[in-house]
């Protein structure tokens, strides 16, 4: 069994944590059809990123850990984009923007880091 890094996995579960309470906010706020389906996608892949470290945390493999944080990765550019939808649409403001940015980077840049040394690792 293989162990994933703890931090990863905090940081994970308290960025779900931010995004499941930030939609519940914006949906109670507005009932815009558009930003009620922004929300519950940006919901889905906000938290599936934790989801999927959490998976990782008892991966069978070496190849299924990459795999884990490879999905994982692709669900924090999907939330990138809906967060992008969000300021774009004038649903979010800079401030509201850039916070949930400085997480959500600094998960892609750990699950980043995480990959290359799990490619570089002895097997």
């Amino acid at each position: 069994m293989l162990r994933m890094d703890s931090i990863l996995e905090e940081k994970s579960e308290k960025f779900a944590d931010r995004v499941i309470t930030m939609c519940d906010y914006y949906f109670k706020k507005d009932s815009k059809y558009s930003l009620k389906v922004i929300l519950q996608q940006l919901t889905r892949s906000g938290t599936s990123i934790g989801a999927n470290i959490a998976e990782s945390t008892y991966a069978q493999s070496k190849d299924d850990l990459k795999s884990k944080l490879s999905i994982a990765l692709k669900e924090a550019n999907e939330t990138r984009f809906w967060l992008r939808r969000m300021l774009k649409n004038n649903y979010m403001d800079d401030a509201a923007y850039n916070s949930m940015m400085t997480d959500l980077n600094e998960i892609i840049y750990m699950l980043i880091a995480s990959k290359k040394t799990l490619s570089i690792a002895p097997q």
